[in-house]
């Protein structure tokens, strides 16, 4: 008898998930709310969200973002993450999925560009940094370390080290950096002290009154700083298009421009 009671909860309780199942798949179905999701660099995460929302008010559309390093971001798009749409800081990542034809090719554009700068705690002692040729930085960090992204693959520390390397810093340095899994990351070392002076992109100081910018680098130190957009291939849907042609709206400008990004694109 006790047997014959637990065979037949046992039947009722498959029978129950089975109707919650079917319910649960015409709900999702009856919605029909679209969804985009993006996959972009760290440095983007404030205006992408600002204009993300804007976006997904005025389309209906649910907006999914995705910030990290542009490598992290390009791996798991090549692992077959179920991005429509990727934006890296730097172009080699844009290159690198384009080879292995995991983009639309021909949907790629410039979006942005942007610069590197060192920064310092809001307090500290330390004032302006003439960054020039061998300038001594290894004697601004004193005992601590550099803070700035992963050189081997985040862009910021990538242009940040190419900077160091041309103006003949790095070798004195090389051993006393704080390597970041991304550019968000750097900033916050910084911003709690924890690293005297970092790399981060003009657009990431702008965004906390923690620290200053001491130094700007110059231009010509380092390759350009260019943000490519691109859809991802074979997951082009109608809402992505419309995603990628607000990108180049005055109204997305605009906000892009609030958080000190060059526009590349009208």
């Amino acid at each position: 008898m006790k047997t014959r009671l637990i065979s037949k909860s046992f039947s009722l309780l498959v029978i129950v998930i089975l109707i919650l199942g079917v319910y649960s798949t015409i709900s999702v179905a009856d919605s029909g709310t679209e969804s985009i999701t993006v996959f972009a660099a760290a440095s983007t995460t404030n205006a992408l969200t600002e204009i993300g929302k804007i976006f997904s008010e005025q389309k209906k559309v649910e907006f999914i973002p995705s910030f990290a390093s542009s490598s992290a971001l390009a791996k798991q798009i090549e692992n077959q993450a179920p991005a429509n749409i990727y934006i890296s800081a730097n172009y080699k990542w844009m290159d690198y999925l384009e080879e292995k034809q995991m983009i639309n090719s021909s949907s790629r554009f410039n979006l942005l560009s942007n610069r590197i700068v060192l920064i310092v705690p809001a307090d500290s002692s330390i004032k302006k940094i003439d960054i020039k040729a061998n300038f001594d930085l290894s004697k601004l960090l004193g005992n601590g370390y550099l803070s700035m992204g992963d050189p081997d693959h985040v862009p910021a520390g990538i242009y940040g080290k190419q900077s160091l390397e041309n103006l003949g810093v790095w070798g004195s340095i090389k051993n006393k950096v704080a390597r970041s899994k991304d550019v968000r990351t750097a900033l916050m070392l910084v911003e709690r002290g924890e690293s005297p002076v970092g790399i981060v992109y003009a657009t990431d100081a702008a965004i906390t009154k923690k620290v200053r910018i001491a130094g700007m680098f110059p231009k010509e130190s380092h390759s350009p700083i260019l943000y490519p957009a691109a859809l991802v291939a074979g997951r082009q849907t109608p809402a992505a298009l419309d995603f990628m042609k607000f990108l180049k709206t005055p109204e997305a400008r605009v906000i892009f421009e609030k958080y000190g990004f060059t526009v590349l694109q009208n």
